[in-house]
């Protein structure tokens, strides 16, 4: 039997809401499919989902459905234009807003029934630290943290990579600096969270890129439409680019933390 490709599963979360999270997800994912990766995207914002209007894409069935059995996985999967396969989360549904930590599970493990062979899970998490997302960032082998230059979102993606590093002891935690000046400040910037970092928890993040500010991808959102495909040229562009070759050229991860993981059942195949 042939063996299915070893999936790389990456989380993408913030402190706070509004840093330009999903923008960050979305464009990676279309960057990554345009290198010729297989890559899924999975709307993990269970409470006010947005990928499928970033991506351009008419989602039928959401997470919800599966939450109640209606559908399979693979069932409200979708394609998008761009390749990317889509799990839609649902937006305004109150139940799935305050998942727990076992629904939460439930659905990790259902990725593993999915027989695509995928390069590249991007799972784009709910702002904050919610039992969900937390459950769901245990279960990614590494987790990006975007942050914008303001005193309210470096303190909120400091006090989460802290309750991520001392509450759950989970590592590969890269900081991807968003909508800043210049790649120089985007530097400054991680070097003035990871230093806090290092001197408060002992810990040091990793850097793989920052995200210039654009006004192309405002005015990709008024189009329903990813920056990577409206502008493709633009700065922004460039960057998520930039971003998607950084991201294929981390070595791998031999001791995976946090516990259960999304496609375990293929992990297990591939390291036999």
């Amino acid at each position: 039997m042939q063996k299915s490709v070893r999936t790389e599963v990456i989380g993408i979360a913030s402190g706070k809401g509004g840093v330009g999270k999903t923008t960050v997800a979305v464009n990676l994912a279309i960057s990554l499919s345009m290198m010729g990766h297989r890559v899924m995207l999975f709307d993990a914002d269970l409470g006010l989902a947005n990928s499928q209007i970033a991506l351009g894409c008419a989602c039928p069935y959401n997470l919800s459905h599966f939450m109640s059995g209606q559908k399979t996985l693979q069932e409200i999967t979708v394609t998008s234009r761009h390749g990317v396969m889509l799990v839609p989360g649902a937006s305004g549904v109150k139940e799935l807003a305050a998942l727990t930590r076992v629904q939460a599970s439930r659905i990790v493990q259902a990725f593993s029934a999915l027989e695509d062979d995928i390069d590249y899970l991007i799972v784009d998490m709910a702002a904050g630290i919610s039992p969900s997302v937390l459950a769901f960032m245990g279960a990614c082998q590494r987790r990006f943290i975007v942050v914008r230059d303001d005193p309210s979102s470096i303190a909120d993606a400091y006090g989460t990579i802290k309750v991520l590093i001392q509450d759950y002891d989970l590592n590969e935690i890269y900081v991807i600096p968003n909508a800043v000046n210049s790649q120089a400040d985007g530097q400054n910037l991680f070097r003035r969270i990871n230093q806090v970092c290092a001197q408060f928890l002992n810990f040091t993040t990793h850097y793989l890129g920052s995200i210039e500010n654009d006004d192309m991808i405002l005015a990709a959102h008024k189009k329903y439409e990813p920056v990577m495909e409206f502008a493709p040229r633009s700065n922004s562009a460039r960057d998520f680019k930039r971003l998607a070759k950084s991201v294929t050229q981390m070595a791998p991860i031999a001791n995976f933390s946090g516990g259960m993981q999304f496609f375990v059942e293929r992990l297990v195949r591939y390291q036999a």
